[in-house]
């Protein structure tokens, strides 16, 4: 899902030793060198913190297929490495991160399993933890307001490429579609489509439904057109829930000064009808010409 995805393959690829864990074998887990099995929400025993501080237990509800919980296969290799960690149980765990994390001091599976949960600070200050951080003030005072200047994108429609792009997500899919593809969520947006209002498209030669190539000055991909009044002459959307047409590898390097956010609502592009046909296989992205005038 990070924008200008071209060189993104070859990164792991040179990678001297990779090792991931994941539940799936989806694309990346491919590069691993080493690939590893981990547990989902339902077998995991240990905690979850929310964006709210609040610290609760997480209990299995079943057995994890793998028959080992994650810290285990995290202890058993960082021992085959010569580092021995011989916990017993996740409740150790937090007891060590008691010890050593000031703000969890107070904090233990026993009291979990007594109160429920709690909210850290949880210490001898605030052995219930913490459910009110700030009263009346901050620690550093009543705030500091920034006035946040406005900085222009430095992305521009030019004359080879006339059309802005925006990217987005649709509800029934979830980033580039690792965890959703393979539920019956396909059968509410089963391919990215690229929509392009009726000026725009009859300009181009572009009927509904139709095969089109989406090029901006770092690469290009194909999809299909959809014909919409959602977007305005002069602008084209698309998901990118689907590496088949992948629509990231369109966007630019461009990003956020203060964020460093990637900028997938702005990248210049033109958009051309293509012999590509519904029978054949996805192609990759391929890279596009620098030339921008």
């Amino acid at each position: 899902s990070d924008p200008t995805t071209l060189p993104v393959p070859a990164a792991p690829a040179a990678t001297a030793l990779l090792i991931l864990p994941d539940l799936f074998l989806h694309a990346t887990p491919r590069y691993a060198h080493v690939f590893l099995p981990a547990t989902s929400f339902l077998e995991k025993d240990g905690t979850f913190t929310n964006p709210e501080r609040r610290i609760n237990r997480v209990r299995p509800v079943m057995a994890s297929k793998t028959g080992k919980q994650e810290w285990e296969v995290t202890c058993d290799l960082v021992t085959a490495l010569g580092y021995p960690m011989n916990y017993e149980s996740a409740s150790q765990i937090m007891d060590e991160i008691a010890t050593l994390t000031p703000t969890f001091s107070g904090v233990s599976f026993k009291l979990l399993d007594e109160v429920g949960s709690v909210q850290w600070p949880c210490n001898a200050d605030h052995p219930l933890g913490t459910p009110v951080m700030h009263v009346d003030r901050f620690v550093r005072g009543l705030g500091a307001f920034q006035v946040t200047p406005y900085v222009p994108t430095e992305e521009r429609s030019t004359r080879r490429f006339p059309l802005l792009l925006t990217t987005g997500r649709i509800l029934s899919q979830y980033n580039v579609g690792a965890q959703t593809r393979r539920t019956a969520n396909v059968e509410w947006h089963d391919e990215d489509l690229l929509d392009i209002h009726e000026s725009d498209a009859e300009a181009r030669g572009i009927a509904d439904g139709t095969w089109v190539t989406l090029a901006s000055r770092v690469g290009s991909t194909v999809m299909r057109a959809r014909i919409s009044d959602r977007v305005p002459p002069g602008v084209v959307y698309t998901t990118f829930h689907y590496p088949g047409s992948g629509a990231n590898v369109v966007t630019t390097e461009y990003s956020d000064w203060a964020t460093n956010c990637p900028e997938y609502k702005v990248t210049a592009v033109e958009v051309s009808p293509t012999l590509r046909g519904p029978d054949q296989q996805a192609v990759g992205a391929t890279v596009g010409s620098s030339t921008t005038g």
